[in-house]
């Protein structure tokens, strides 16, 4: 089943900024913008797309499968998380730029392409049950014990 989205947007984040290019395909223009990575930030951003888009589905593509912006834009119904391994991306951009320049508004727009001419091989993100992330919790708990009493 094929879905439709009013918009596709690309997140190419860092620890200090979150560089943005939104794909809107009725008018087929590209807006770039940066957003920072405070909670407070992406949730004014958040509410600047549904002010535009209402609670249509928007489709966002993202270099991650967990963090600080999976968690922050999970908590909306009507955005759908696509992560995209980077170095899917980091090789997509080395087959058509060849001077290799990295340019974060480049890899934004770059996980939108993926995304459109790809869809069958981008699936959406799906959170992992909750004992799956407790055991991840335990996990990590551990790891950081055994590090200790080793360290």
């Amino acid at each position: 089943m094929e879905r439709t989205f009013v918009a596709y947007i690309g997140i190419d984040w860092s620890d200090r900024k979150h560089d943005i290019c939104l794909y809107d395909p009725e008018s087929a223009q590209r807006e770039y913008s940066v957003i920072g990575t405070q909670p407070q930030e992406i949730a004014n951003w958040v509410a600047t797309l549904q002010q535009r888009y209402g609670n249509d589905p928007i489709a966002i593509c993202l270099e991650q499968k967990r963090g600080p912006l999976i968690y922050a834009l999970c908590q909306y119904e009507n955005l759908v998380l696509f992560p995209i391994n980077p170095r899917t991306v980091s090789n997509y951009r080395r087959a058509f730029q060849p001077s290799r320049a990295k340019s974060d508004p480049v890899d934004a727009q770059i996980l939108i392409e993926l995304l459109l001419k790809h869809p069958d091989k981008i699936p959406p993100w799906q959170p992992a049950s909750c004992e799956l992330r407790a055991l991840r919790q335990w996990s990590e708990s551990r790891r950081m014990l055994v590090g200790e009493k080793c360290g």
